[in-house]
């Protein structure tokens, strides 16, 4: 029998919070709505984009710990659920894709490549959101932090997704705002760009991304040069 052909098919996987989407006014406003019973005043909204990235958890222990208030995480557990819940009946409230993004999208989708979401936002609010925004149909492939057993930076929920894609690392690139991204990108073995404008502690510049993109109508510059690297 005659072993079906390896997909050449490039497959382009993102980030969702930060990178493609600025969640951050919804997610910070369900933030201050778990904070307000403890007393903490609404966060900077400045300061606070940069904890968002690795669940609503991290987030509330983040905020928790930067104002020092430790509690316990039956109570932090608590606070997630109340979280999640208010988050996905507000979810695109003050949340819009960055600039550029949609015609960035188009221009990759028009030579061939499979585009796809790989999250550590829970799936189906990513699908909620990516939903609201009328998003949903310009990925081949939506993953969350819970479609796995294993959440990024391990390399099965990249290496998976670019799979369902119908893509192979050595044909793929990950775009990301963060160094969980940079981290799952290496991990898995493919280039990965950063884009400015997301939700990093880490200066972009820094995060050791094969490119940096400051808006999005940089984008298909850097996947075609990234493309056309020649395979270690």
């Amino acid at each position: 029998m005659t072993a079906p052909p390896v997909s050449t098919r490039p497959v382009v996987a993102f980030d969702l919070d930060g990178t493609l989407v600025d969640t951050a006014p919804d997610l910070l406003d369900a933030l201050d709505l778990v904070l307000a019973p403890h007393k903490i005043p609404p966060v900077n909204r400045t300061e606070a984009r940069n904890m968002i990235g690795g669940g609503a958890r991290l987030l509330i222990v983040r905020a928790l710990k930067s104002e020092g208030v430790a509690l316990p995480d039956a109570e932090v557990e608590a606070m997630t659920k109340r979280f999640i819940a208010h988050y996905a009946d507000n979810i695109a409230v003050g949340s819009r894709p960055f600039p550029g993004l949609l015609d960035a999208l188009d221009r990759l989708s028009a030579k061939g490549v499979s585009l796809a979401v790989c999250t550590n936002k829970l799936e189906h609010l990513a699908r909620l959101l990516l939903d609201a925004l009328d998003l949903t149909g310009r990925f081949a492939v939506i993953t969350g932090a819970d479609t796995y057993p294993r959440s990024k930076p391990d390399p099965l929920p990249l290496v998976s997704t670019i799979a369902a894609a119908g893509g192979s690392a050595a044909r793929s690139i990950m775009v990301g705002d963060s160094i969980t991204d940079v981290l799952t990108a290496r991990a898995t073995g493919v280039p990965v760009v950063a884009v400015s404008f997301g939700y990093t502690e880490t200066p972009p510049a820094e995060l050791g991304a094969d490119a940096l993109i400051h808006h999005f109508d940089e984008l298909e510059r850097a996947v075609d040069a990234l493309l056309a690297r020649p395979l270690a």
